[in-house]
């Protein structure tokens, strides 16, 4: 029996122990290592120990961390010694006892596959616009959030990660002026009792958008925009925040089996539309030109580029790309000019759902999945989007799965869109460009 165990107490001790902590969330799990990130409602000494499922005697353990009530009582730890394509378990000892949760811990390592096998299969769940009501700081009237059961549908569809596509906390006028604010923010949707299920149950990746950057539509002009990145960054597990020649963004790069993963920040160097003596943007020169350069470099079967605006649709209103017409041409013009294969942008922020498709002139397909929302407030789009696919709006409460299956060179992506009850609303099949074989 192990040590933690040894520690163990009665079960209301156990129970009241658990309630102090958030998750545990797993992030990046690579072959080597795998972040586990979680939160103490107090001051907090936390260890944990894990060991390969199959050999449940090889026991690791990671230094104890003493939390600090400047970040939140927030704590990262980092797993390593791994072996590739393994599953271990984990557990959490709060204060020197171990914490009891409704399903054990694990995580499973990335494998090694290229050169030996076709790629595995895999799921990855995803939604944005995640609002938590809180009385005391909402406006008056009728509550924005609801319908929290959906985590608990997603988690029931066993993803292997999920992806939140931006607003995934909704900072209000008492949050976005100080560091207190973005915490306490943070602090509190992460305590929502409903999400539990979800952070411990699968990997989390995150993109931002104007509600965890700041007010509503903030730009690069944002004067708390390094608070903003900061506790982004201590709040998500990525692998990086910021890429090589644009440090100061909070964008970042991962593979998952044969997919490659791009996760772009539409805030940092945003200049809005409506600016009449500049030139609007969304992603930057430095952006456009690391994400060009890492899609050419790709050799994935699908290439997702997540950003939390709409990039494809044709809808000149809010903060689609489409407001910003010359960086978006641009950005589609070097895709064309650099034959790159497999794009579909996975983008949220518009409080309904469709796919969008836009063939290019060398023949080249790009999509544009849009997710939206989870818990916050649904809307109908005012003006006609001419590159949305058929059958595919949704205006209510919905989350997507992206199912990646097939032999190497015959990769198939099976989009599905849920209501929050986990009910299929619509599907569609995406192959891989036969350009690519």
């Amino acid at each position: 029996m192990r040590t933690f165990l040894l520690l163990s107490v009665g079960i209301s001790l156990g129970l009241q122990a658990q309630h102090t902590v958030n998750g545990p969330m797993l992030g990046h799990v690579d072959m080597l290592e795998a972040r586990i990130w979680l939160q103490c409602h107090g001051p907090c000494n936390v260890g944990i120990q894990y060991w390969n499922e199959a050999h449940p005697d090889s026991l690791l353990v990671l230094p104890v961390q003493q939390s600090d009530r400047a970040n939140a009582h927030v704590l990262e730890f980092v797993a390593d010694r791994l072996k590739p394509g393994t599953t271990y378990q984990y557990q959490v000892a709060l204060n020197g006892r171990t914490i009891p949760f409704p399903e054990p811990l694990s995580f499973t390592t990335q494998p090694l596959w290229k050169f030996r096998t076709d790629p595995p299969p895999f799921t990855v769940a995803m939604g944005s616009c995640t609002y938590v009501n809180e009385p005391e700081y909402d406006r008056p009237g009728r509550p924005y959030g609801d319908g929290m059961r959906i985590f608990d549908a997603i988690a029931d569809k066993n993803p292997d990660l999920m992806l939140w596509l931006g607003d995934n906390i909704y900072l209000r006028e008492p949050d976005w002026g100080s560091r207190s604010g973005y915490l306490h923010r943070y602090t509190h949707t992460r305590s929502m009792p409903e999400l539990q299920r979800l952070l411990r149950t699968t990997k989390h990746y995150a993109i931002w958008d104007d509600h965890d950057f700041g007010p509503n539509d903030a730009d690069g002009s944002w004067v708390h925009s390094a608070t903003a990145r900061e506790t982004f960054d201590l709040f998500w597990a990525n692998p990086t925040c910021g890429v090589p020649g644009d440090e100061q963004s909070v964008a970042t790069h991962f593979s998952h089996a044969d997919v490659d993963f791009f996760l772009l920040d539409n805030r940092t160097h945003r200049v809005p539309a409506k600016v009449k003596t500049g030139t609007p943007q969304m992603l930057g020169k430095p952006q456009l030109d690391w994400l060009i350069q890492a899609l050419r470099y790709s050799d994935a079967s699908f290439k997702l580029v997540a950003v939390g605006s709409q990039v494809l649709s044709t809808a000149n209103e809010y903060e689609n790309y489409a407001t910003m017409p010359e960086e978006r041409a641009e950005l589609l013009r070097r895709i064309e000019a650099e034959g790159i294969q497999g794009v579909v942008f996975l983008t949220g922020d518009r409080h309904f759902t469709e796919l969008s498709e836009l063939r290019l002139k060398d023949g080249n397909v790009v999509h544009d999945l849009t997710v939206s929302p989870l818990t916050s407030g649904t809307y109908e789009p005012k003006l006609t989007n001419t590159n949305q696919v058929e059958g595919t709006l949704v205006t209510k409460r919905n989350f997507a799965t992206l199912s990646f299956s097939g032999v190497r060179k015959e990769r198939v992506m099976h989009i599905q869109v849920f209501d929050g009850d986990g009910v299929r609303i619509w599907e569609r099949e995406i192959h891989r460009s036969k350009r690519d074989k």
